[in-house]
């Protein structure tokens, strides 16, 4: 969608890294190339040689992790002492159709397209590196900075775990992301301190009894109204068991059961999902959930086989974190640039890094400025106004110097 259109940007002249012309409109033609070749969690192995490809051009050293995709790169040298700042972008796609007509970078992959953001964030921590690698050749930039190019978010329990355990952390002390948002505008974006996201976690279900006719349920395990009945009622067992504000909720996406009008099955799948506001109740929720389906599924004499898959935690951001934010995009555009936003009850795996390091999380604004209509999250027409690829740089690279000069 449309570049950029000339506005003012308070700050700008008296704060370095702003993004040269030439490489807003080369980063906007990344974005639209890697929005055109998405790939899945853990097979990112085209992104991942156009990103290590363009930061070598750049002069630079990017390492590819031990995983296979995705890619660290640290400007300048850490020196052991003062831990370094990252910027972490996430760089897989979805397992959706693209569903955008007329559109010229529309998806080349069936059935896979970037409707989450990733190419945007992708191009946004690649743009930092690259005006801040300027910086560096200066003597302008006094902290290193790590880039950090994540493969698998959308793979649970998220590829972020995984690459903790490749010792992208060493030498890091803080470290901060965005992630679109199409209900913000571009050139803005949403901030808020404690939890901006919510901890997402996944059921699956499988249901057995001795199966039998209709005429006679009374003599088997009717695992219809059994799969039925823990579908309406562990949810609201669940909620009864629970602070209301930890916002626990048992969500259902498929059940599963029968062939035939006639016969009683002995068999049931259920899948769906459990979110919660709540850091301590998320550690608390595999027991509860457990202990709830179990006994629905015994009070109508059914077998249930549970398997609890653990997702990932609330993203919760850091207070000097989040003030580091707000202040670099007021350098940049202004404090009418920065507005409060709500927890989401997404996940993201993001999560997982803030259990080792402080840092924080943006809502990068997304939306044309004056469209309500909007493309959301996770569907195949999503887009962006790619204006946004400018203001996530000058977003990071602000605050790296203001986080340098601390």
């Amino acid at each position: 969608m449309s570049a950029e259109s000339e506005v003012d940007h308070p700050g700008e002249a008296a704060l370095p890294g702003t993004l040269p012309e030439a490489l807003r409109a080369e980063l906007i033609e990344f974005r639209r190339d890697l929005h055109m070749h998405p790939e899945l969690g853990n097979q990112e192995f085209r992104t991942t040689a156009a990103i290590k490809a363009r930061l070598e051009k750049a002069g630079l050293k990017p390492r590819v992790l031990a995983i296979g995709t995705g890619l660290i790169c640290d400007i300048g040298e850490w020196d052991g002492k003062r831990p370094m700042l990252a910027l972490r972008a996430d760089i897989d796609g979805l397992p959706i159709p693209d569903t955008k007509s007329d559109c010229p970078y529309r998806s080349t992959v069936p059935d896979r397209a970037h409707a989450c953001g990733h190419d945007v964030h992708t191009a946004v921590v690649l743009g930092a590196g690259l005006v801040l690698a300027e910086l560096h050749k200066r003597g302008e930039l006094p902290r290193p900075v790590r880039l950090l190019f994540q493969p698998a978010e959308e793979v649970l329990p998220g590829g972020a775990a995984d690459v903790v355990e490749c010792g992208v952390l060493e030498g890091v002390g803080q470290m901060l992301a965005v992630h679109c948002d199409p209900k913000v505008d571009a050139g803005k974006i949403g901030l808020r301190q404690g939890a901006i996201t919510s901890a997402c976690d996944r059921l699956e279900i499988a249901l057995d009894g001795p199966g039998g006719h209709t005429a006679r349920p009374h003599l088997t395990t009717d695992l219809v109204t059994a799969a039925a009945r823990v579908v309406t009622d562990v949810p609201a067992l669940v909620a009864r068991r629970t602070d209301a504000r930890s916002g626990l909720a048992v969500t259902w996406g498929r059940i599963e059961s029968g062939h035939a009008p006639n016969v009683i099955p002995q068999h049931a799948e259920l899948s769906g999902t459990v979110r919660c506001l709540d850091l301590d109740t998320w550690r608390q929720a595999p027991d509860l959930v457990v202990a709830a389906i179990d006994e629905v599924a015994n009070l109508h004499r059914a077998k249930s086989e549970i398997n609890y898959i653990r997702g990932v935690p609330p993203v919760v951001n850091d207070p000097a974190s989040t003030e580091l934010m707000r202040e670099a995009m007021t350098a940049r555009r202004g404090a009418d640039s920065v507005e409060s936003t709500e927890q989401s009850l997404g996940g993201e795996d993001f999560s997982w890094y803030l259990e080792h390091v402080p840092g924080a999380m943006a809502r990068l604004g997304v939306r044309v400025p004056g469209d309500r209509v909007g493309r959301d999250l996770h569907q195949g027409d999503f887009d962006v106004d790619e204006s946004a690829i400018a203001v996530g740089v000058e977003l990071f690279t602000a605050a790296a110097i203001l986080d340098a000069a601390v």
